[in-house]
């Protein structure tokens, strides 16, 4: 035991002194989150930015300082001075993590997260067995179980911000949401709710100053197995998507916390809670509850449907009642005692932080109710405000308690200062130092805890602050209901004096064939409009929006939602936002009975954005990886098994430009096959995109009713051919609008050579397209500008000037065969290699010229309408850079254009 009986007698100035300097960035993180909140909506990614300054810096950084105060505190041990330095240390290191972890994000900058993460997590696990020494190098004793909690805790974060560190490459489903649900599940149940737990078996009997429960040692020991267990099971079935073993772990966890929670409910029956802390203490852990039952419920209901955004529903509330009123709670209970200076002026100090307890923390839990449950949206912006100013209360309670505690520790002569080193060796020096008075923040922890002085108010007064924080809750409800009511959502324009009726009117539609039905509905005018919609198309998913951004989810088959629109003051329509099905008819279109004549109806109209203006003369990005050129070798044997998987992606298709692809195997431009004529294929199609999905190989002569059929999130269907005749044969995704599927990337390529295909030296494939851009990266092609066929780029193998880069490869006198393909969907290809003639040219199933044709004829251009392909044959005589375009030259200056490197 060295180590403690070196540190027996540092003094308590410097346990304080250590306090002051890892709080500090804490009351950054505060500082630096009213200010986000502030300005969020002008800010990238700002719900992300917001839920992880509460997660990471502010509750991250208060568990490790908080952490390492109970752990000295159970084990009745104190650190040296170098101890303390590598604490402070660890929570800089932390805070530089988060703050690089923040601007790789918002900045969109994948690997700058992943350096913060990699900071947040190495830093962690220097925590974790910075406290397991700790631990085995202190005396046996009660509650250690409490310390081998945060180990436990502090060794989970790792993972869950590898996990995080992947997210910011933006998977795409099913991906996106196993990732995010493992990650909640190691951050959220894991770090924090072990940490929470643990704390809770000893802070929670301190709080209600009562004793602890003779079992509540040895169930936090039961309930620490049983947690860990649960947060594996539920990571393992989040990742492999086995739903139901997710829920089933979740399920266990919510056992495991009921086992402690046992101890802490009959602590509380013996003395209920009467102040600040008790009170926002006892309402986070319900909110726990509340989501870790409703987490259960969405994993068992909603199955392989769960998407991403589905997970969003409670996060930022949970976070708020739960994670940050837990901590603030805590933080007030444990300030006072930190500041010490004996019963008299914890008492004063309590006096100052618990002030008005009972109404902040019934405002602070209304106003988070009103959010969760209410239906308009000026009663949940509402409610959202009421939480933050109950939360908000706390800064001024500190501040108020530290003008009361300062004069008066200096009054005692405690002031915090530098205590010369022989009297705080001395043993006779009076001031105690081997046993600190904050000892008593703890229960259990010390053999004379000294009980602060009762500082809550009379009951009577605890009700009235109650009723008064209800009865504000009551009427801010009343409020917003009056505005949801009197205004429009999202704040719609009204038509001249149209007032509310007080009435609503509720539809009902259905979403099948590309139509809702019906299509037209009337409403009074003034009355709320409420629409019930429900997915009956077999296979698409829909969704509907309307004009003032009232919305529904995304919607799979057999599916529905509710859409409050508000109070209808004009005529107004709504559609679907799958990419292309407003373009197909899907609109719903709203009139309204009893208006002015004057009245303009609220349309929102689809208009192309101006072409992007993008350096082509720039080369691609470091991330994207050229496709190769060369045509692959002939599949093995005669049947060809191969499953291609429809899923969402992000990709780059010209220098700094991104896309939200649909892909076949997650890449723009699905692979590229080559079989022989009389070749079986048997295609395994599984779609994990977030919208429907289908196949149609022009190589193959089979009905289209099954094979060829669009299938939903989730499906599968098998898609058999035979290769009967030779060509290059185009395939893609035959759902409609089909254009905006094949400009998203959904197409590939089947090459079949004819027979007695003379050899080559060199093939190489080229697959033209053209995509049409949003004005911003990583958006949904442009329906409007395919619509207007103004398409931005036009590439070869799916990405603009790729080869002017990565220049394909020849020697002189070799015979260069380059198959090609136009695959549209709309532009065709007129290819042409500057500074030689093809004296082969195969098109559409048949030789146009043949080598040594009596005629002696050449041919300078092989020209292809959309789905039309064929192959060039050439040999180069001289080195140099040669340069293949589309000879329909807007096409080339929009990237149809590559190289041929050819050396001697």
């Amino acid at each position: 035991m060295p180590e403690i009986m070196r540190a027996s007698h540092t003094p308590d100035t410097n346990r304080r002194s250590w306090h002051r300097k890892a709080s500090r960035p804490v009351s950054g993180w505060l500082a630096a989150l009213l200010i986000v909140a502030i300005v969020s909506p002008w800010i990238p990614q700002s719900r992300w930015l917001l839920i992880h300054m509460v997660t990471l810096g502010v509750a991250t950084t208060s568990i490790m300082v908080w952490g390492q105060y109970f752990t000295e505190a159970i084990l009745h041990n104190n650190l040296t001075d170098a101890d303390r330095r590598r604490q402070v240390l660890r929570i800089r290191l932390l805070t530089v993590g988060i703050v690089v972890a923040c601007v790789g994000m918002v900045a969109t900058w994948p690997w700058v997260s992943v350096v913060g993460a990699a900071v947040v997590g190495s830093t962690l696990t220097w925590y974790a067995f910075a406290l397991a020494h700790q631990v085995r190098h202190a005396l046996p004793g009660r509650f250690t179980s409490t310390v081998w909690f945060y180990c436990a805790a502090a060794s989970l974060l790792p993972l869950g911000a590898t996990l995080g560190a992947i997210m910011t490459f933006s998977p795409t489903e099913p991906w996106r949401t196993r990732l995010l649900v493992t990650h909640q599940a190691l951050n959220l149940l894991g770090f924090v709710g072990l940490t929470v737990v643990g704390t809770l078996i000893t802070l929670w009997p301190t709080v209600l100053r009562t004793k602890m429960q003779p079992s509540q040692d040895r169930h936090g020991r039961v309930a620490l197995g049983v947690m860990l267990i649960a947060v594996v099971v539920t990571s393992i079935g989040a990742l492999c998507g086995l739903w139901w073993l997710a829920a089933l772990g979740v399920t266990t966890h919510i056992a495991g916390v009921c086992i402690v929670l046992g101890d802490l409910v009959a602590c509380a029956a013996r003395k209920p809670p009467r102040d600040f802390p008790g009170f926002t203490m006892a309402a986070a852990m319900c909110w726990m509850l509340v989501w870790l039952v409703w987490l259960v419920w969405k994993l068992a209901t909603t199955g392989t449907r769960l998407l991403a955004d589905d997970i969003f529903t409670l996060s930022v509330p949970v976070i708020v009642g739960f994670l940050l009123q837990l901590l603030i709670g805590a933080m007030s209970y444990l300030m006072p005692m930190v500041m010490g200076g004996g019963p008299k002026i914890v008492r004063a100090t309590n006096a100052k932080m618990h002030a008005y307890g009972a109404l902040r923390a019934t405002i602070t839990n209304a106003g988070l109710l009103l959010w969760v449950l209410a239906v308009g949206m000026w009663t949940r912006r509402i409610g959202m405000a009421m939480a933050i100013v109950g939360l908000a209360t706390f800064l001024p309670a500190t501040a108020a308690m530290v003008r009361t505690g300062i004069p008066m520790l200096k009054e005692k002569g405690m002031a915090i200062r530098q205590a010369p080193p022989m009297k705080a060796e001395a043993p006779d020096s009076g001031e105690k130092t081997t046993q600190p008075p904050d000892r008593s923040a703890v229960a259990g922890t010390t053999e004379n805890a000294v009980e602060p002085a009762a500082t809550t108010p009379p009951d009577r007064r605890s009700f009235v602050g109650a009723f008064a924080g209800l009865a504000t809750a009551l009427t801010a409800a009343a409020v917003g209901h009056r505005l949801d009511a009197s205004a429009p959502t999202d704040g719609s324009p009204t038509a001249g004096n149209v007032a509310p009726t007080g009435h609503t009117t509720r539809v009902a539609i259905t979403a099948e064939g590309m139509k809702y039905h019906p299509n037209t509905i009337t409403v009074p005018a003034g009355d709320r409009l409420v629409v019930g919609i429900t997915n009956k198309d077999p296979n698409q998913v829909h969704d509907l929006q309307f004009a003032n951004g009232a919305h529904s989810p995304r919607l799979a088959p057999g599916a529905h939602a509710t859409v409050n629109v508000g109070v209808v003051t004009r005529p107004t329509e709504g559609w679907c936002t799958i990419v292309g099905h407003k373009s197909m008819g899907m609109v719903l279109d709203v009139r309204v009975n009893g208006l002015p004549a004057t009245s303009d109806p609220d349309r929102h109209t689809e208009t192309a954005s101006p072409r992007r203006k993008i350096d082509l003369t720039k080369a691609p990005g470091g991330e994207f990886t050229p496709r190769d050129a060369v045509l692959p070798p002939l599949l093995a044997g005669r049947a060809h098994t191969m499953t291609l998987t429809a899923e969402d992606a992000v990709q780059e298709v010209a220098p700094q430009t991104t896309i939200n692809a649909m892909t076949y195997n997650g890449r723009y431009m699905a692979p590229v096959i080559h079989a022989r004529i009389g070749d079986q294929m048997r295609v395994h199609l599984v779609n994990k995109s977030t919208m429907a999905h289908s196949l149609d190989f022009h190589a193959g002569t089979v009905s289209p009713d099954e094979v060829m059929r669009t299938i939903a999130p989730g499906q599968e269907l098998d898609y058999n051919f035979t290769l009967h005749r030779a060509g290059i044969w185009l395939y893609h995704c035959s759902t409609a609008p089909m254009s905006a599927h094949i400009a998203a990337g959904m197409f590939g390529a089947v090459i079949v050579p004819p027979h007695d295909l003379p050899s080559a030296d060199r093939q190489f494939y080229l697959v033209q397209s053209e995509t049409y851009l949003s004005e911003y990266n990583g958006a949904e092609v442009d329906t409007a500008k395919i619509a207007n066929e103004t398409p931005d780029l036009t590439m070869f193998n799916g990405h603009a000037n790729q080869y002017v880069f990565e220049p394909l490869k020849a020697k002189v006198g070799e015979r260069v065969r380059i198959w090609v393909l136009a695959a549209g969907p709309s532009r065709g290809c007129s290819f042409h290699v500057v500074g030689t003639q093809f004296d082969t040219v195969f098109k559409e199933g048949t030789y146009i010229l043949k080598r040594g044709n009596p005629e002696g004829g050449g041919s300078q251009a092989l020209d292809l309408a959309s789905a039309q392909g064929g192959f060039v044959e050439m040999v180069f005589e001289e080195p140099g850079r040669y340069t293949f375009v589309n000879h329909s030259f807007v096409e080339m200056e929009r990237g149809a254009k590559g190289f041929i490197e050819v050396t001697a």
